[in-house]
């Protein structure tokens, strides 16, 4: 039986967060607090409250201190500014886990998540969804078959809110392919193709960005050579599907030693 988790979420009055207080609420773990910014008309309410639950007795704050301070597991579906902050407190308010869905951080950013992870189990993921991470699985072992004559393209369409492109889960199928033909994705990746001289590249993974309407996540990686196509998708039909996702990355995290890890771990795919 799953060990009852005392959880925080971080931007709970927003789609995601609000998603990650109900999956988390139905799998029987208790809500220990929500973050908002500064200024935000939730502060103060209830979290139960925000998703038509009785109240939960914690309520919405905007200091990392008061939220994290009591949580067993920290999830923050955020932006990279706010996801780093908490990261680098979290250890001093005892959380033991950390759930990032978080994307759209640089280089630099990525390294201060590896030097968080030493003091704190992280699991940091593009996307929380079992099929998403099977089909990259498949990605890496389509890419490793195929050869270098077969041209890769990953296509992804969010809702027009979205503000990071590439999409998260993009950029790790995108990082399958390269790992499949046994190159970094940095050496490899190109597009968007525009212009008079936009030439496609031999040996080279493309990215094509479509953003419109309420589209939750839809994701396809094609492999194309000049006598035949493979296509390999997913769309994702509710938004609950990654809140779900992540609830099951924080059951595993809660009982793992520090360190970064991904859903190909929590799975063991």
């Amino acid at each position: 039986m799953t060990t009852r988790l005392n959880i925080a979420v971080a931007g709970c009055a927003g789609r995601m967060g609000r998603q990650l207080v109900l999956a988390a609420h139905e799998a029987g773990h208790a809500l220990s607090g929500g973050s908002e910014a500064p200024g935000s008309q939730y502060l103060g309410r209830d979290i139960g409250s925000l998703v038509g639950l009785e109240p939960v007795g914690a309520a919405v704050e905007a200091g990392l201190t008061e939220v994290g301070r009591g949580a067993d597991v920290w999830i923050d579906f955020t932006i990279p500014s706010a996801t780093l902050m908490a990261l680098a407190m979290l250890p001093s308010l005892g959380v033991k886990a950390a759930i990032v869905g978080t994307t759209g951080f640089s280089d630099a950013e990525e390294a201060q998540i590896k030097t968080a992870a030493e003091r704190i189990a992280i699991v940091k993921a593009g996307n929380y969804s079992l099929g998403v991470n099977l089909l990259e699985a498949l990605v890496r072992q389509a890419a490793s078959r195929l050869g270098e004559d077969w041209d890769i393209e990953v296509l992804e369409t969010h809702h027009n809110r979205k503000i990071d492109a590439p999409s998260g889960t993009a950029l790790m199928l995108g990082e399958a392919a390269a790992e499949g033909r046994g190159k970094p994705l940095s050496s490899v990746r190109t597009g968007p193709y525009d212009g008079p001289d936009a030439k496609r590249e031999a040996g080279k993974i493309g990215f094509s960005v479509r953003r419109t309407g309420g589209v939750i996540g839809e994701h396809e990686v094609t492999f194309g050579s000049d006598m035949e196509i493979v296509s390999l998708s997913h769309t994702a039909l509710d938004r609950a599907v990654f809140a779900h996702g992540a609830i099951k990355a924080a059951e595993w995290a809660a009982q793992q030693a520090p360190g970064l890890y991904d859903m190909s771990d929590v799975l063991g795919v």
